[in-house]
């Protein structure tokens, strides 16, 4: 394998969830090489085929012992995260990683100190803190827009019946990330401390692998340095919810609830000002359309916030773009700037251990029956 002229080399390994980032990464314009790896060999020719010019790699090994590769991001499956991390730290390569960071309060330790040894980049690929409704009330709380934010919740919920088996039993906090890192984002705050109930009681056998009773986990956060509290709910088995990843957040002059059901829009409160005589403070509920946020993307990744048909065979169409709130290409985007500005990433170990440790806790809170367990800081 050769080394291009310019651009980085990206590998993707994991191609199930992964196949979405592909074409972005080869449609980035920083990105010159883009090498894909995955243990399904049907599944890896069918990516190769459907994006010419990118090269396939046999295993992770081969993966990182080719120098030519500068960063890989890692889209495989949960309990493989951070094994697989430290070997792309310690090949020296800039490291993405799907979430969860780890499953242990070790193992975010253990990432931390490997990236600093390695003098690499890691980023937690949070999808939630890219979403166009992320986005927008980023904007709305940095212009003031909801005065002092008083309270805010995020859910989770998502069945995972059918999912590979090691999901069978999964303590459902300990993949939290996508519920709790919207608030701590929105707020620029860490979590300090939690209490948290588990909710049903699964199967006996589904209990034994994780050593966990629980399909729903339901936690309160306080927060560092902030007189906020925090809600988290997390499910994944026993409820008859369609999915959802969600979040809220309540000021003292409006307030944002994310859409109930797919194909609404989220609703914005307003208070208004009280009229004699009221015994409450008048509010204002309204529906509000999200912008895209293609704008806010280089040449080249702005087609990927919105899903659309690249199939030519009408019979036969095939969906790129548009995953997950229109957040991938900016996840890419932020990896790939990071390394080529030599900063760190956004969402970067630390701020990554700091997302992923209240899940960690909050499991631990649970299985002692709402307990206070007090969550470290990762600095």
């Amino acid at each position: 394998m050769t080394r291009p002229t310019s651009g980085l080399g990206v590998a993707v390994v994991g191609l199930q969830f992964g196949a979405e980032f592909v074409p972005i990464y080869r449609s980035h314009p920083d990105v010159g090489r883009v090498v894909v790896c995955d243990t399904d060999e049907v599944r890896l020719a069918e990516i190769v085929a459907r994006n010419p010019g990118i090269e396939r790699a046999g295993s992770l090994e081969e993966v990182l012992a080719d120098p030519g590769i500068d960063a890989v991001h890692l889209l495989t499956p949960v309990p493989l995260h951070v094994p697989q991390t430290l070997a792309v730290l310690e090949a020296g390569k800039h490291c993405a990683c799907a979430v969860p960071m780890g499953l242990t309060l070790d193992e975010l330790t253990a990432v931390v100190d490997a990236t600093r040894r390695a003098g690499r980049n890691y980023m937690m690929m949070e999808t939630a803190v890219y979403t166009r409704e992320y986005l927008y009330v980023q904007d709305l709380i940095r212009g003031g827009e909801l005065g002092r934010v008083s309270f805010a919740r995020g859910a989770h919920l998502q069945d995972t019946v059918g999912y590979a088996d090691y999901w069978k039993g999964f303590p459902p906090h300990l993949y939290m990330t996508h519920a709790v890192s919207p608030i701590l984002g929105l707020l620029d705050a860490t979590a300090a401390r939690v209490h948290c109930l588990g909710s049903g009681t699964l199967p006996a056998d589904w209990q034994a692998r994780w050593h966990n009773p629980y399909p729903v986990e339901t936690a309160i956060f306080r927060l560092r340095r902030s007189d906020v509290a925090m809600e988290i709910t997390r499910s994944l088995f026993q409820v008859a919810r369609s999915f959802i990843e969600s979040f809220a957040v309540y000021g003292d002059r409006r307030g944002f609830e994310w859409q109930q059901l797919d194909g609404e829009d989220p609703a914005l409160f307003t208070l208004l000002p009280p009229k004699a005589g009221d015994r409450a403070t008048p509010v204002e509920a309204q529906r509000v359309p999200i912008p895209d946020t293609a704008s806010r993307l280089p040449a080249g990744l702005a087609d990927y916030t919105r899903s659309r048909n690249v199939s030519a065979d009408p019979a036969r169409p095939r969906m790129v773009g548009g995953g997950h709130g229109g957040s991938h290409p900016h996840l890419v985007n932020e990896f790939v700037r990071s390394v080529v500005e030599g900063r760190p990433a956004a969402v970067n170990e630390l701020v990554a251990a700091n997302w992923t440790a209240p899940g960690i806790c909050a499991h631990a809170s649970a299985l002692a029956e709402g307990e206070a367990v007090d969550i470290p800081l990762f600095a």
